[in-house]
């Protein structure tokens, strides 16, 4: 599944690897359960939806 995220301040998507976006994670709730919420991400987004952490959000990429 690629996903694409943006901040608050973007006003474009930007796909992303992975790897970045665990360190966005981490950078926006620390070091708690950080592949808990990547889990949560990809599991909230299959469906289409956008969900946000703090001040950045996470969305499927279209296809």
């Amino acid at each position: 599944m690629k996903i694409e995220t943006r901040y608050n301040y973007e006003k474009s998507w930007t796909l992303t690897s992975e790897k970045d976006i665990v360190k966005i994670i981490e950078e926006e709730i620390g070091n708690d359960d950080v592949q808990g919420v990547l889990g949560y991400i990809k599991e909230a987004i299959k469906d289409g939806k956008e969900i946000s952490v703090a001040t950045c959000k996470f969305r499927r990429k279209k296809d």
